[in-house]
């Protein structure tokens, strides 16, 4: 494979999937160009010029083992990720979750980026494939334009591209403290309010609760029909005409799940299993749970409320929710695009575009969907790109581990190709008679085989 001339390696686009495969370069000693159009220009969804910007605390999700994505993210943290080395470092109560103060972490990734001796940060828009080989493309879910095409035209096919949506955050002083409580689901921490029932709740009193991670708004059978109807008659705003607008089910903008059917919401996001509103002593008929923004908890995400409404629809609608009365929202909801390849037709093994070799993809753009999909997908391509650069044969992740399935569904034809989220069914079943095991202890077990095979792997692959 032709070198670069001054660079081992050329990746676009800084965000986790870019930064974790330079960084995993970078430390097995290849000299990184990394090509990143911050600060020069934004895309609609990001706000910040940090690299690897999440759109909100909770981004990387569950953090159990019996959580998929908690093992993807155990794998990564055992064989020398950046994302769970500043992850680790920049984390605020979640429950169950991992969350991360985004600011810190923003700044932590970038940091990374810039101060590596053997990666330059180039600012500037690419808008075509580098010459350069080999080159990783990890442009993320708004690739431009210009670049999309330029795929497209590589891989032999027009691009695909729908839509998700993002959630509002609002103000931890807008909220009324005397409406909500402070508890996770499932007994992941302990309920907690002000002494006295009577006293409003502060925003202080929030923060000195400790490490509860999420505040409920419970709602009565009445305030939740009306809720739902409000969101079925907002307004919204229309796709283009030339738009073929397909949302990643697991990422349904809360309107769309109430136009399916009046008690969508409460079997999802609004579901109140788990929770007594201590006010009352009873469980709320649904609930909205808010989560920290940040460590000191001055700002909260609504969980699930993705949305594609109007902006002054969503301060009405979202107005009506028990608690935020009088909520100052510091981020609408908004809708933004992702872009990705058929991957199982136009990728090969270490994750090259078969059409043009030495042009590899990484992160979304690949084909997965998530955060820490993402950064996986960085990883393990930029681990087998160095593989290809020693001159040794490709030795992938293990089937039976999370980042082998990273690479399963990758490679996993369908009809119609779709992102995913990394679930069990991207990893071989049990055998025997552990395949008869509750869902949970098998997952269990499934996580369990899932490290003992990544230690061989990890000694002699990295």
């Amino acid at each position: 494979m032709t070198q670069a001339r001054s660079h081992d390696v050329t990746i676009v686009g800084a965000g986790l999937a870019g930064c974790e495969a330079a960084f995993q370069l970078a430390e097995r000693g290849h000299h990184v160009r990394l090509l990143e159009m911050k600060p020069q220009k934004r895309t609609p969804a990001q706000t910040s010029d940090f690299f690897a910007e999440l759109v909100c605390s909770n981004s990387l999700r569950g953090a159990a083992l019996a959580n998929a994505v908690g093992l993807l993210k155990e794998e990564l943290r055992r064989t020398g990720s950046l994302l769970m080395r500043v992850a680790d470092r920049t984390a605020v109560p979640a429950g169950g979750a991992l969350a991360v103060d985004r600011e810190r972490f923003g700044a932590e990734m970038t940091a990374a980026m810039r101060e590596h001796p053997r990666i330059t940060v180039e600012a500037r828009e690419v808008t075509s494939i580098p010459t350069e080989r080999p080159v990783i493309l990890a442009t993320g879910p708004l690739t431009s334009d210009a670049l999309a095409s330029a795929i497209a035209e590589a891989v032999g096919a027009k691009h695909l591209a729908y839509y998700d949506a993002i959630a509002p955050i609002l103000s931890a002083e807008s909220i009324d403290w005397s409406k909500v409580w402070k508890q996770s689901r499932w007994g992941k921490g302990t309920a907690e309010r002000a002494e006295d029932p009577a006293r409003k709740m502060t925003a202080a009193d929030a923060e000195e609760s400790g490490d509860e991670a999420y505040v409920n708004c419970p709602f009565d059978e009445e305030q939740y029909r009306a809720f739902v109807a409000a969101l079925v008659a907002a307004e919204k705003v229309a796709p283009r005409e030339f738009e073929d607008v397909r949302y990643f089910e697991g990422c349904l903008p809360c309107e769309v799940m109430a136009e399916r059917g009046e008690r969508t919401l409460a079997y999802g996001p609004m579901k109140p299993v788990g929770l007594v509103n201590p006010h009352t002593g009873r469980r709320p008929y649904a609930v909205i749970q808010l989560r920290a923004e940040d460590v000191a908890a001055t700002a909260y995400n609504m969980v699930g409320f993705q949305t594609r409404m109007k902006y002054p629809e969503q301060l009405r609608v979202f107005r009506m929710v028990p608690g935020l009365e009088e909520a100052e929202f510091l981020r609408f909801g908004s809708v933004h695009r992702n872009t990705f390849v058929d991957a199982p037709r136009v990728l090969g093994p270490g994750m090259e575009v078969t059409r043009m070799p030495g042009v590899f993809l990484a992160g979304q753009v690949a084909g997965v969907e998530g955060y820490v999909e993402s950064a996986a997908a960085g990883f393990v391509c930029a681990v087998l790109l160095a593989q290809r650069l020693a001159g040794k044969p490709l030795v992938p992740p293990p089937k039976t581990t999370a980042l082998g399935g990273i690479l399963t569904h990758l490679g996993r034809e369908q009809p119609s190709y779709q992102p995913s989220n990394i679930t069990w069914a991207h990893m071989p079943p049990l055998e025997g008679t552990k395949s008869r095991l509750t869902k949970r202890a098998r997952y269990e077990a499934m996580a369990e085989r899932a490290l003992a095979d990544l230690d061989p792997w990890k000694n002699s692959a990295l």
